[in-house]
């Protein structure tokens, strides 16, 4: 992923069901600093946001918290590096 630039992925969802609103679909935002990654689902779940599963490493070097908004659309915050 390149930290400097914009990144699209298209992919299929991870569960194999019909990309929804609510499944398959997600915007990402990348931040800079490990530790905004919590805060920021933290504070969306605060604001009435649901929880899809807790915030942590995805893989080597990426880490990512995940939150829905009241309409059920799913962001992800991640840090990769």
């Amino acid at each position: 992923m390149a930290e400097d630039k914009p990144t699209l992925a298209v992919m299929t969802p991870f569960n194999g069901k019909p990309a929804t609103v609510g499944n398959g679909v997600m915007v990402g935002l990348l931040v800079q600093i490990r530790e905004q990654v919590g805060r920021v689902p933290a504070g969306a779940l605060a604001h009435g946001g649901k929880d899809p599963g807790p915030v942590g490493w995805r893989g080597e070097g990426f880490t990512a918290g995940h939150f829905r908004g009241p309409q059920g659309s799913r962001l992800v915050v991640c840090c990769a590096g």
